[in-house]
């Protein structure tokens, strides 16, 4: 995560330079909501689950606070649920035991709630009935992956790194150097190890998972031995060379439906890359290309769509961001940006809770692991997250900080826009759809949150009107809205 956290802090800083380049609105701006233009059904938001469910993942309320759009009281105040429906579990690499006298060579600077035990402990029976797989461990993690499931979410398996008996210094933390850590006699048990336990949750979890992915950011090179978190480097050749075990060890299994999905890659550069070194075969494995949103306000999302989406035909996921600033102005962002470039079909961030209180939506204590304050970003998030719902159209705005989801059955239009600059007027032109009356009298519900703070955090409002076609509404500095109009139909 220092890694990171030392990237983002390089992107973060060349935010708003970079989204003027791309169109952030300056002066007063007009948004031509397009809905000729459109970027495939919205699936939804989510969360990875390690570590803050290692901590917490036995709450019902936190539950609640993430995989619901209720209220839901917290620290003396009532939060409105984010309503995440897609949660990543992920795959543990550590246990305590030994094996013939070997045992796991753990990170000195790696906390105890970063450490996720694993399923498959002894190499010597591969049998998940046998001794060897303790399927007790990771209680918290599995309890909210379960409760996640129960309020609807989606689910994805991912590893951040195989079981540290798989790895080459038998550090689940990564080479001392930096380099490939997975043994080559190992290729097949790693995927074996995410098959079993897929095939376990089903039988025994009610988890199914929609897909499997067996790598986290596996071309970056900080995963070393002396790491804060698990991770294991693995080049293209490795991973092209996992993959078609696991797709064998999941249909051995009778999982045929689930899919592949690949590589989590840190940047949207560093996937491009990854993807395009494959050969067809490999290619034709991965169902769904994973990316990492940790490039900021960099890269290019718009050749990655192009190679995946647009000629590929694979479906295309942020499936991991996040950023150290507490405000939410840069998840806003860089959120915006996503969809106007990368197009992505389901957007999740990596920990809703953090010890960082940048990092986090709701931080905690890392000495005391207990909960502490709800920052900003939190209330951020749910201007996008409990309105563009799964289901609906996304649109094209040709803005880099505005974005449009359509729900046709409910003639509902969904629109999402930030300030980063000084205040100003948007105008949104919604002459292109055949039908625009909004509620009584024209009027459109409207949310704000000002993230230099000032009390205003997910404000409800009933004061605003369409002007025909036409809506036009002052955004302070540093302000993200969210505007709901009804009777919207192309």
């Amino acid at each position: 995560m220092v890694k990171r956290r030392s990237l983002l802090a390089a992107a973060g800083g060349t935010l708003l330079g970079s989204a003027l380049a791309t169109g952030t609105a300056r002066a007063d701006a007009t948004v031509a909501v397009d809905p000729a233009t459109t970027y495939g059904r919205w699936e939804g938001w989510g969360t990875s689950l390690a570590w803050w469910a290692n901590v917490f993942g036995a709450r019902e309320d936190f539950a609640d606070i993430f995989f619901t759009t209720k209220s839901v009281a917290y620290g003396g105040r009532t939060l409105p649920g984010l309503g995440m429906n897609i949660a990543r579990y992920n795959l543990g690499a550590c246990s305590w035991n030994s094996v013939g006298g070997q045992s796991m060579a753990a990170s000195p600077n790696i906390p105890a709630f970063k450490q996720i035990e694993g399923y498959w402990q002894d190499w010597n029976n591969e049998d998940p009935a046998s001794a060897a797989w303790d399927w007790t461990a990771d209680a918290n993690q599995r309890a909210a992956l379960v409760k996640a499931v129960r309020r609807g979410a989606v689910t994805e398996l991912f590893a951040n790194s195989p079981m540290w008996w798989m790895c080459l210094n038998h550090n689940p933390s990564g080479a001392s150097g930096g380099g490939n850590n997975l043994q080559s006699w190992n290729y097949r048990q790693h995927a074996s190890h995410l098959a079993a336990v897929a095939l376990y949750a089903r039988n025994n979890w009610g988890v199914d998972f929609a897909t499997v992915d067996p790598f986290n950011e596996p071309s970056s090179g900080w995963w070393t031995a002396t790491g804060t978190q698990e991770g294991c480097h693995m080049d293209a050749s490795v991973q092209a060379a996992v993959l078609p075990h696991l797709r064998a060890e999941l249909d051995r299994r009778g999982l045929s439906g689930v899919r592949i999905s690949a590589s989590d890659e840190t940047s949207y550069d560093l996937a491009r890359t990854t993807w395009n070194s494959f050969g067809t075969s490999t290619r034709a494995l991965v169902s769904q290309v994973n990316v990492h949103g940790y490039q900021g306000s960099g890269g290019r999302r718009d050749l990655l769509h192009a190679d995946v989406v647009t000629t590929a035909g694979r479906k295309l996921w942020n499936s991991e961001t996040g950023d150290s600033d507490g405000t939410g102005l840069t998840l806003a962002g860089n959120l915006c940006l996503d969809l106007r470039w990368l197009h992505p079909t389901a957007w999740v961030y990596w920990q809703v809770m953090d010890p960082s209180t940048g990092w986090a939506m709701i931080a905690y204590d890392q000495n005391t692991l207990q909960p502490t304050t709800v920052q900003t970003k939190y209330y951020v998030m749910a201007q996008f997250s409990r309105h563009i719902r799964p289901g609906m159209t996304i649109l094209g705005t040709g803005a880099g900080y505005a974005v449009a989801a359509h729900d046709a059955a409910q003639r509902r239009l969904v629109l999402v826009a930030v300030n980063p600059g000084a205040a100003q007027t948007l105008t949104f032109d919604l002459s292109r759809f055949g039908q625009v009356t909004g509620g009584t009298g024209g009027l459109v519900r409207r949310w704000s949150t000002l993230t230099s703070g000032g009390g205003d955090l997910y404000t409800a409002r009933s004061d605003t009107y369409l002007n025909g076609k036409s809506l036009s509404v002052p955004f302070a500095a540093g302000s993200v809205q969210t505007f709901e109009v009804d009777g919207v139909a192309v």
